[in-house]
């Protein structure tokens, strides 16, 4: 079994392989040289968990005061498990390896490197859950983070929720913990078989005196699962969840399911706040459309919109009704209604566009249409009207 799956995001480029039943993390690092031509470096062959790999999502957390930490997150799906990766830690690898670059300047040891060497960097700490508690998991998100349990002494420990989509129960919700503390009843255990195992093989080499086997290169063992709490569950049989969109904040989530419904979910409250039918096969994802006509109107050139200036809408691929319609959050109407070709997706960057760092001018989520038979690429309409 071959699976690819691949975003772009910090000019580190993060790729998903999934080889036989076991899958790794990739990141290679996009850089360009002097004399204009441009090379990939490998950072890193990570292993995270013998599974295929669903889903990677990237998540911008800036924009979040519900939250109080800037670092955007990565995370990555598996069923029925979630791992996650924070941002600063991916910023780290890429300055070590920019410097790293700069010191070597592409000299013959890139080339020697082992490709199955998971240190040429270090290996990036993560989280990993399991999520499975309430049904099987076809697609997941972590939201954003969450207060302690009642009755629960505070610590610098943080809690996440995350939210699950799946065919026993079609929306679930869990607190992650990043605890992964265990029983004093295991932990004797676990470390009194492991001292009982390492005496019995010492005594049988003493005894039998074989001769010692090369040392073989042995996959790393799975980290062990942190604390997880299931909060709640929607079961609706034969009802079961497909996918799962969340808004640039994480506050919102849209979830399609097996029998065309589409959920607006509000992932602090937990509560459903919209519902769409008649949607088969739909997929959805957040935009940002331009609402302020008095600015697009004006005969300036230069101009720069704020934040202010665009509302959060929902886009709605419909293929089997050939249109894609845009629907502003949470109770708006709908504000657009585009037809498509078949064929034709709808696709989004999993870190926002912006022609420069330095511009005042606020970089809103953009949505672009994919016309399969064509082949073309173009962005939707910002301006509504």
């Amino acid at each position: 079994m071959f699976c690819l799956d691949a975003f772009y995001f910090y000019g580190l480029c993060c790729l998903s392989l999934s080889v036989s039943k076991y899958a790794y993390l990739f990141l290679l690092l996009h850089a360009f040289m002097v004399n204009g031509n441009s090379a990939v470096l490998e950072l890193l062959f990570q292993s995270i968990y013998p599974a295929k790999i669903l889903k990677l999502n990237f998540r911008e957390r800036k924009e979040n005061a519900w939250e109080d930490s800037g670092s955007d997150e990565l995370s990555v799906v598996f069923p029925g498990v979630i791992a996650r990766f924070d941002g600063a830690d991916l910023q780290n690898v890429l300055k070590k390896a920019f410097q790293d670059v700069k010191s070597r300047l592409w000299k013959d040891k890139f080339e020697e490197q082992d490709a199955e060497d998971e240190e040429t960097f270090g290996r990036i700490p993560f989280q990993i859950w399991n999520v499975n508690k309430f049904s099987s998991c076809a697609d997941a998100a972590i939201v954003g983070l969450m207060p302690p349990p009642l009755l629960e002494l505070q610590s610098s420990q943080r809690h996440y929720c995350a939210i699950t989509v799946g065919e026993d129960a079609v929306v679930s919700a869990y607190r992650l913990s990043e605890d992964r503390t265990r029983s004093i009843v295991g932990a004797i255990l676990s470390r009194g078989v492991a001292a009982t195992f390492s005496t019995i093989s010492s005594l049988s080499k003493i005894l039998w005196r074989s001769e010692p086997s090369p040392p073989k290169k042995s996959r790393p063992k799975p980290q062990s699962f942190a604390k997880t709490s299931p909060l709640t569950c929607l079961k609706d049989s034969p009802r079961k969840g497909e996918r799962l969109t969340l808004s640039p904040s994480g506050t919102l989530a849209a979830i399609t399911d097996s029998l065309g419904r589409i959920l607006l979910l509000d992932t602090h409250a937990l509560v459903a706040v919209r519902l769409w039918k008649g949607y088969r096969d739909a997929s959805c994802l957040f935009v940002e459309m331009l609402l302020n006509k008095d600015k697009a109107s004006s005969g300036s050139m230069h101009i720069e919109y704020t934040k202010s200036d665009y509302c959060l809408c929902l886009a709605i691929h419909a293929p089997r009704k050939g249109i894609i319609e845009v629907w502003k959050m949470r109770t708006g109407s709908r504000l657009l209604t585009i037809p498509c070709p078949k064929g034709s997706r709808i696709l989004q960057p999993s870190a926002r566009l912006s022609t420069s760092s330095f511009s005042p001018s606020y970089s809103p989520l953009e949505v672009y249409l994919f016309n399969g038979d064509s082949g073309q690429l173009s962005v939707l309409n910002r301006h509504i009207g």
